[in-house]
């Protein structure tokens, strides 16, 4: 239907006859003579209709309205003498008409398609026109070069494609399941996988050796800007390796796929971190090293203050520690109250800080300064740097809590002073050595920091073995980290029964519930199974970081919003009861 698309003619195709097909994107009408920007997937080309050309033609030109669809027939000609659009690849030229077929008129739209909407509900509820915009379409195009590189690379390297059921069985992964009900077995229910992950170890036992999959991941939680109910990871699995091989492979396709889908170079390996060294440092296992503010462990400091909240610390077996905001004095009363409140929030009983506005204590503006010793002030200044103009931002008791506020008030600083603000550095980083388990207060139990099958290092497997439990424990786990977030993560795996066995005791996951919920995965190990490992990348959460979105909403089709509604379906909703009885379910919910 069309001989161009309409980001192709140049003037190297001048009086050429063409057809060209697509979306009006704008019609003016200049004295009689109608200029259209003809719109398709690739870009503009601008259309003139002349009444000296064809009268009749620019009779029914003047018809035209924004999204018609047409098809326009016509000579390429050369702009006239400044009249040029700088801003389009075809701008140099246009297409003077010949024929026009108007395939399909459109009606009056809900929104411009030119201006950026803040209404995101109205933007989901017609996403048919909202994909539209170039800004959407290049976000997806740029979403399938992802996934391509990333078949080309993984086939390259050996890997197979497999695709792994997407109605299985609900097991304990660490969110809700969705359930779907069985009709043929009354009673009973499959479950949406939360990730493929019994699957591929599955596959590792059965020699695949090699697995990847962009797979479909459900899960039934709150949602936020960069998490849906559904989403995608590229999903990797492979035997007979180690972490470093794991490492070395997932940073040859990250590189690959920057290359290909955003064209730049990236570092050939990343540095690393233990999640130990990341919390002490920034406060966060996935942290945005794009700025400073270090949290400084301050206990040698003040091991001999009388400054209760400080002493008291100490005394319970926590710390002190503290961030310098550097050339951020100035903080307004407002911002302050604000990263008290963030402080709050996540476990502090309030957050103390220090104004540091001249080169004298009797300068600075604190609550806490009157209760600090001279000595304690030198050493504090020498240890945190301190300088005229800074702040510095306290945190006081257990480690992980402590550590956890810091970082988020670090990051809270950074956004008040707009420090990342057009800042493009790309800082990738690996995150290792998680611990393996955490211990739930609420049910007085241990845990699995990532999933039940992580393998702990191999320091700590005996430990494991033995039921010498304790948050101390770490796992052959890893996360790679791009600007403070998590691109995706993955360990080495159990692949014996024994340990496995020890660590379903350690969740406190008995032998018949073992037996029942893993018992398929737990007889797989007893026929050889190999040593394997793998990892998950946000498939999602990377395009967004290439495209330079803030949501993953921007990446995805037809995402759900911010309540798990699609507005353009209306799902979920309600269905026949008929289908209700046929599945032998009854509700009890009633309309809002």
């Amino acid at each position: 239907m069309r001989t161009h698309h309409c980001n192709q003619l140049r003037l190297s195709d001048i009086d050429q006859t063409v057809t060209l097909i697509g979306w009006v994107n704008s019609a003016r009408d200049h004295g009689g003579v109608i200029f259209a920007d003809l719109r398709d997937r690739e870009g503009l080309t601008q259309v003139v209709f002349r009444p000296e050309e064809n009268a009749a033609l620019a009779e029914i030109s003047h018809t035209l309205r924004d999204e018609d669809v047409i098809q326009v027939t016509g000579r390429v000609s050369k702009r006239l003498e400044g009249t040029a659009n700088e801003k389009i690849a075809t701008g140099e030229i246009e297409i003077i008409a010949t024929a026009l077929n108007i395939i399909n008129k459109a009606d009056v739209l809900p929104f411009q398609l030119d201006k950026e909407l803040s209404n995101e509900d109205l933007r989901m509820k017609y996403r048919y026109l909202d994909i539209r915009r170039p800004r959407m379409t290049t976000n997806l195009r740029t979403r399938h070069r992802v996934t391509k590189s990333t078949r080309d690379f993984l086939d390259e390297q050996g890997f197979c494609e497999i695709e792994t059921p997407i109605l299985s069985k609900s097991t304990p992964e660490g969110a809700r399941d969705f359930l779907v009900p069985s009709r043929l077995q009354p009673g009973s229910f499959y479950a949406l996988p939360q990730a493929p992950q019994q699957y591929k170890q599955l596959l590792m036992v059965g020699g695949i050796e090699k697995y990847f999959q962009i797979a479909k991941c459900f899960r039934d939680e709150d949602l936020r800007a960069d998490r849906q109910p559904e989403f995608t990871q590229i999903d990797i699995e492979s035997s007979f390796v180690g972490q470093e091989d794991i490492l070395a492979l997932v940073e040859g396709l990250i590189g690959r796929i920057f290359r290909e889908a955003k064209g730049v170079e990236i570092p050939t390996s990343f540095e690393r971190m233990t999640w130990r060294e990341a919390m002490d440092i920034y406060g966060s296992d996935k942290p945005d090293r794009r700025f400073g503010y270090h949290i400084t462990d301050l206990g040698a400091v003040f091991a001999e203050s009388t400054f209760k909240v400080f002493s008291g610390a100490l005394q319970s077996g926590g710390v002190i520690k503290a961030i310098n905001a550097k050339g951020f004095s100035n903080i307004s009363t407002g911002q302050v109250e604000a990263l008290t409140q963030l402080a709050i929030q996540h476990g502090a009983k309030g957050l103390a800080y220090i104004q540091v506005r001249g080169e004298t204590v009797d300068t600075w503006r604190s609550p806490i300064t009157k209760f600090l010793s001279e000595s304690e002030i030198a050493a504090m200044k020498e240890a945190l740097n301190i300088e005229t103009g800074d702040l510095i931002l306290f945190g006081a008791g257990p480690w992980e809590q402590v550590c956890e506020i810091l970082g988020r008030v670090r990051l809270a600083c950074a956004e008040m002073q707009k420090l990342l603000e057009n800042n493009t550095e790309l800082n990738f980083l690996w995150v290792t050595e998680f611990p393996l388990l955490a211990f739930d207060e609420e049910s007085s139990r241990y845990v699995a920091v990532h999933h039940p099958f992580t393998r702990p290092i191999k320091e700590d497997e005996e430990k494991l073995l033995k039921g010498e439990l304790s948050t101390d424990l770490r796992a052959n786990a890893y996360d790679v980290v791009l600007n403070g977030h998590e691109l995706g993560g993955g360990s080495i795996r159990i692949h014996e029964a024994p340990l496995q066995s020890a660590m379903f005791k350690a969740l406190g996951i008995s032998e018949e519930q073992a037996a029942e919920e893993f018992g398929h995965i737990l007889d797989a190990f007893r026929f050889g199974a190999p040593p394997h490992g793998g990892l998950a990348l946000g498939l999602d959460r990377l395009v967004m970081l290439i495209c330079g979105e803030h949501s993953i909403r921007e990446v995805i089709a037809f995402p759900k919003n911010n309540k798990g509604n699609d507005l353009m379906s209306q799902s979920p909703a309600e269905v026949d009861p008929k289908q209700l009885r046929d599945l032998r379910i009854q509700t009890t919910a009633k309309k809002p």
